[in-house]
This record gives C-alpha cells, sequence and structure tokens, in this order.
C-alpha cells in the first residue's frame, strides 16, 4: 500500500466488488464478446471468499498448499481476470484485460489452467469445473493422509452455475463426493434463475438444495449480495463434516439498470449505453479499465493476506528430514517417478522368458503390482469394473473416505464419466498420478473429460479394456468398433494398444512419463501369446510402430497392426513365408508417436511393397500408413460395421479377420 493511500479508510466490501464488475463488462464491452452477467452478480460472493477466506499467495502462485477455486461458471471468466489483475498476480495486466478473447491473450473466453495467473481450473464444457473440483478435494484429502496437516490441509472452492449442475456429470460426481465425504469441498452455487434461453423455470425447477442433500451434502441458502450472510454460510461450511452447496441468491447483471436479472447480460455484451448507465448506477465514475488507487490497495492486500501462512509453510518444508523432503517435493513436482526403467525392464525380461499368454488386460494387472508399490503417488480406481479392468493392484487398500483416506484404490462406481472429470481434478492438484478403469466402449461416456485432460495437458491415464470384438459375447453393444479412430481423433492424447505383455509394460511406461497429456490404454479381453520373445531394453513402443518381425528374404508384403491383430499378422506372416514371400510385421501401438517420428524411420519400417493393415476395428485413420505416392497395392482387413454377439473366435472368422484373409489381401496386391 502506497504512503498516500495508507491513510485512507479501506474500500468497502461493495466497492471492492464494483471493481470486479467496472472491468468485467469493460472487457466484455471492448471485445464486442463474452458474458459479463456472471461476474457481475457474484462480484459480492467472490469478493468475500477472496478477502476473507481464500488462502492464496499471487508471489507464490504454486504453492501446494494454497487453497483451490475453480470457476465452474467458466463463461464468466473475466470474474477470475478481473480477481488475478486485481489481487496482484504479476502476468495479469490491466493490459491483458484490454486483450480479453484476443488471439494470443492470457485472457481467453474460457480458460482451462495457469496457476501462475490464479486459475486453477475453469470450465468450458459446464459441469465439468464442479466435476473435476470433486477430484481436487479427493486429491486433497489423499495427499493430507500422507503427508500431514503440516504440508498439505486446504480447502477446495467453486463457483458453479445452474447451468453446472444441470450437466450429467455433475451428479456422478457430486454423489460420489458426498459418499466420500470431502468436507473440504464447498461449492458456491450462483443461483440466479436465469440461462441463456431465459428464466430457468423453462427447463430446471429441481429443488437442488434437497438434491444434493440426498447425496450427503451440507446445504445452505443466502442472498448473494449480503456479505455477511455469505461469510458465515462459508465460515459454518469450513467446520462441517460434509461437503457444502451454498445456494447464493443472486441478480445477473447486478447493476445494469436494464439488463440486470435478464438473460440479456448472459452472453453478449452490454452495449455502450447500458455500461454507461451502469457506471452511474453503481457510483462508478471512473473510465474504462480504471480502478481508483484506494480500490486497487485494498484488493493487493487481500493478496497478501496468506504472505504468514506461506512463511510458516515454507519453514516447515525446510525443515523436514531430506528423505521426507524428498518425497513430498517429488510428489508435487509432477515430474517422472524414479526407477521406471529398472522397474519395467526387469518385468520385460521375466515375460520374455516365461512366454505366457495373457489377456493385455491381465498384463496390465500383473504391471500394476509392481508399479503401484514403487510409485506411491499412483492413485488407481474402476467404474464399478475392478475385476475387468484389473486396475486393483495387489495388496492395495481402499480409499474409504470419511476420514479414511490412506488408501491407493478409488470405487468410482457406475460413474465412468463422473470418474474420468475426478480423475482430471486430481492430476491438476498434483501430489498423485491418477488412473482409472472402464470398458472401451464407455469412452464415450468419457470423452469429453479426456478431450479436457488432452487441451489442460494432464497425466490422466485411462485404463479401457474389452477393446474390439474379441470381447464375444457381449455383443455390438459392447463391442467398440469405432472408438480406436475416435480416441486417436482427439488432439494431444496417446492412445496406446499393446500386442502382448512386453508392449503392454512399455506402454505403462509410456504413460506414465507423459507429463504433458493424457493416455488411454486400450487392452484385450482375450488372450494373446508373447510376441516379443527376445528382451531387449529399449522402449520399442516408444517409437509408436517399429518392425516386430522382420521379413526373411527381401521383403515383398508389410502386414500392419495392433493390439490383439499383431499375433493374427503374425500367423499370416507365417504362412506368406512358407509360400517364399518375403513378410514383415509391424507392430503400431501409438499411432501419435509414430507420427511423431522422422520420415526416413517411418519410411523404413512401413517399406515400400504391398502394405496390409488388421485391426479389428474400423479402417478410419489407417489410410496414413497405407498409403504413399502412388500406392495402389494396399488393403485393410477389419470391420465395416457393428458387431455381433458370439464367441469371439467366431466373430474374428465371420468378420473375415482371420490369418487367411490378410495372407489373400496381400497375394492378391502382389
Amino acid at each position: 500500500m502506497s504512503a498516500a493511500s495508507a491513510a485512507t479508510p479501506p474500500a468497502p466490501i461493495t466497492t471492492m466488488a464494483n471493481a470486479i464488475r467496472a472491468l468485467s463488462m469493460d472487457a466484455v464491452e471492448a471485445a464486442k464478446s463474452g458474458h459479463p452477467g456472471m461476474p457481475m452478480g457474484m462480484a459480492d460472493v467472490a469478493t468475500v471468499l477472496f478477502t476473507r477466506f481464500l488462502k492464496f499467495n499471487p508471489k507464490q502462485p504454486a504453492w501446494a498448499d494454497r487453497d483451490r477455486f475453480i470457476l465452474s461458471a467458466g463463461h464468466g471468466s473475466m470474474l477470475i481476470y478481473s480477481l488475478g489483475y486485481l489481487t496482484g498476480y504479476e502476468r495479469m495486466t490491466i493490459d491483458e484485460l484490454k486483450r480479453f478473447r484476443q488471439l494470443g491473450s492470457l485472457t481467453p473466453g474460457h480458460p482451462e489452467v495457469d496457476p501462475s495467473l490464479g486459475i486453477e481450473m475453469t470450465t468450458g464444457p459446464l459441469g465439468q469445473g464442479v466435476s473435476t473440483a470433486v477430484g481436487f478435494a479427493l486429491a486433497e484429502r489423499i495427499t493430507n493422509a500422507r503427508f500431514g496437516d503440516d504440508l498439505i490441509n486446504h480447502y477446495t472452492y467453486v463457483i458453479a452455475s445452474d447451468g453446472d449442475l444441470m450437466e450429467g456429470v455433475s451428479h456422478e460426481a457430486c454423489s460420489l463426493a458426498g459418499h466420500l465425504g470431502l468436507n473440504r469441498l464447498i461449492v458456491l452455487w450462483d443461483d440466479n434463475h436465469i440461462s441463456i434461453d431465459g428464466s430457468t423455470d423453462l427447463s430446471f425447477t429441481d429443488d437442488t438444495p434437497a438434491r444434493f442433500r440426498s447425496y450427503g451434502w451440507n446445504t445452505a441458502t443466502v442472498d448473494g449480495h449480503d456479505p455477511e450472510a455469505v461469510a458465515k454460510a462459508i465460515e459454518a461450511a469450513q467446520t462441517s463434516d460434509k461437503p457444502t452447496l451454498i445456494a447464493c441468491r443472486t441478480i445477473i447483471g447486478k447493476g445494469a439498470p436494464n439488463k440486470a436479472n435478464t438473460h440479456g447480460c448472459h452472453g453478449s455484451p452490454l452495449g455502450a449505453d447500458e455500461v454507461a448507465a451502469t457506471r452511474e448506477n453503481l457510483g462508478w465514475p471512473h473510465e474504462a479499465f480504471v480502478v481508483p488507487q484506494d480500490v486497487l490497495d485494498a484488493w493487493r492486500a487481500a493478496g497478501t493476506r496468506a504472505d504468514a501462512a506461506y512463511a510458516d509453510w515454507a519453514e516447515r518444508v525446510a525443515a523436514l528430514d531430506p528423505s521426507a523432503r524428498k518425497a513430498f517435493e517429488a510428489a508435487m513436482d509432477r515430474g517422472v517417478p524414479a526407477g521406471l526403467d529398472e522397474l519395467i525392464g526387469a518385468f520385460k525380461k521375466k515375460v520374455s522368458e516365461d512366454k505366457p499368454s495373457w489377456a493385455t488386460r491381465v498384463a496390465s494387472g500383473n504391471v500394476l503390482d509392481i508399479l503401484v508399490p514403487a510409485v506411491p503417488e499412483m492413485i488407481g480406481g474402476s467404474a464399478d469394473l475392478t475385476p475387468s479392468n484389473n486396475t486393483k493392484a495387489k495388496n492395495t487398500a481402499d480409499v474409504k473416505g470419511r476420514g479414511e483416506f490412506n488408501g491407493r484404490y478409488v470405487r468410482y462406481g457406475v460413474r465412468e464419466h463422473g470418474m474420468a472429470t475426478v480423475m482430471n481434478g486430481m492430476a491438476l492438484h498434483g501430489g498423485v498420478i491418477p488412473y482409472g478403469g472402464t470398458f472401451m466402449q464407455f469412452a464415450d461416456y468419457c470423452r469429453p473429460s479426456i478431450r479436457l485432460a488432452a487441451l489442460m495437458k494432464q497425466r490422466s491415464i485411462f485404463v479401457m479394456t474389452h477393446d474390439s470384438i474379441g470381447l464375444g459375447e457381449d455383443g455390438p453393444t459392447h463391442q467398440p468398433v469405432e472408438h480406436l479412430a475416435a480416441l486417436r481423433a482427439i488432439p494431444n492424447l496417446l492412445t496406446l494398444r499393446p500386442a502382448d505383455a512386453v508392449e503392454t509394460a512399455e506402454c505403462w511406461q509410456i504413460a506414465l512419463e507423459r507429463v504433458n497429456g493424457p493416455s488411454v490404454l486400450a487392452l484385450t479381453r482375450q488372450n494373446v501369446p508373447t510376441l516379443r520373445t527376445e528382451h531387449a531394453a529399449e522402449n520399442r513402443s516408444a517409437r509408436g510402430g517399429y518392425v516386430i518381425l522382420e521379413a526373411e528374404g527381401e521383403r515383398k508384403v508389410t502386414l500392419l497392426a495392433t493390439g490383439s491383430e499383431v499375433s493374427l499378422a503374425a500367423e499370416a506372416r507365417k504362412a506368406l513365408q512358407a509360400e517364399g514371400i518375403g513378410a514383415a510385421v509391424v507392430s503400431i501401438p501409438s499411432f501419435e508417436l509414430f507420427e511423431a517420428q522422422d520420415d526416413a524411420y517411418k519410411a523404413s519400417v512401413l517399406g515400400s511393397g504391398v502394405r496390409v493393415a488388421v485391426e479389428a476395428a474400423i479402417r478410419q485413420g489407417w489410410d496414413r500408413w497405407l498409403g504413399y505416392p502412388g500406392a495402389t497395392a494396399v488393403a485393410f482387413v477389419g470391420m465395416s460395421g457393428f458387431g455381433e454377439s458370439a464367441p469371439y473366435q467366431e466373430l474374428y472368422k465371420h468378420f473375415g479377420i482371420t490369418a487367411e484373409a490378410v495372407v489373400a489381401a496381400a497375394k492378391a496386391r502382389l
């Protein structure tokens, strides 16, 4: 605070809230795009939270024990941008507010994640923020159980909208939060009764507090424009033994004389005339983007409230014995777990010697049996498919919740989408590496969260078993013929489909070493032989594609495959070689990693002769590997529609996905 303003009485909380309102409407007006109504309506609630409760430090934005604030109503992003500037995050300047929604700015329309700007996570698709917050709160309790109150002991706060609570994923995640008793999760619901179409009475007449009470939450209802009422509700929530929903009855666009309490200020600029009228109505005579010094000083003082708490925490970390400090810092640094090469290498060597015929889901479970004890950050789970997904390592205790958070395995229940978004929250919080399992067909239920994990560059690891028609009798509803193509279409997502137990171990290593994005492990239900029978220390899967069986003599045919179909291609190669036709088999466990290799390497792997691809899924995506300039001698053996219900061996014959079909396709193109 400057000397000139030191004697000035503190700005009233309403005046501080008006700074948020003014900056929000000014930025949206300058951009001619945005959502001014929510920031203006929730400005009072946010001011109470940030000036009286939130534990944060703009000068140490990555402080591991900071409270987390998730703006689930992400369309109102000018709320968090205004708060970032006002409380003193160095990079969130007034010039960045002026560049709202402009190319290359730090203030896009729906931000994802950047703690250095005070942005833990905000929602693009509604429902994601409040659901991800459950993962933040869960990770906080898990890391607290591991490291103790002195190092991790904080709250997770959320501002959520009507739309967030309408979306189905919020039901899944909030139900789980109540079951686990995540009492340090506090949701501030912007109960403004307005959606894009108009009044929420058109479509949303739930008794929302009653619904949350049925989940096992506490609830409170307050006037969102009464600072003391909001403060008392937060104080009560902090001492609760349950998560808390505080319904804050607000007026959207508060302060705008003609557009407040209407859907007209939800997703559109107020317009120059209404902005001017709002300034007069609020008693805010300042020019656009100008915050008077006394108000700015009051906000900057709020940004220093936790300086002493941070200093005390840093002293406690420094006082730890070296091994404890190393473990804590390793968990919070989000780096690559130590010792993976040795663990994976030993597993691969034994598998190559023993040559088991495991389903890759079984191989994955065996890999986890060695990884989970060695990597204490790994927290597993399944959407009620633990025996099928093989995601629970031996001797692993459950995360039971309600004060018992020292386990390593989460029972998500039949909540695939909730599981995926909770995993993202755990990854965002830090201190844990989440992985969770379901059937691959249910990737559709998880897809919005998987996409956000990729967009936010988070290490969420999705274990998806029953990856093809090879699951057999469960039938076409469960046979994911199009899902590999759909997952491979998501930028920054690694889709890993290993061929045997050796590749499965390598794929787990790839997923754990990948600190800037999510991975999907697509795993078989049916058994597959071990193809990598000669041990190699190199992680060959890390190149995405490689020659697993070279041709004998001149290579005339290259057989390309993934997962369970690599062994089928190996059978076809044997038959071709018996006829004197030189054939190589290429395993491509990851299209994305193979794409990243240089052209010379890809050409050496793919060869220049006949190419036949085989995968028990649709063709989409395969032509990038089948085609080359002038290529005509190519074929795909796979699916062109949905599956059927029958034993999987019969299905492969029925749909013509056989070694004989691969041989015939190759010979027809020679």
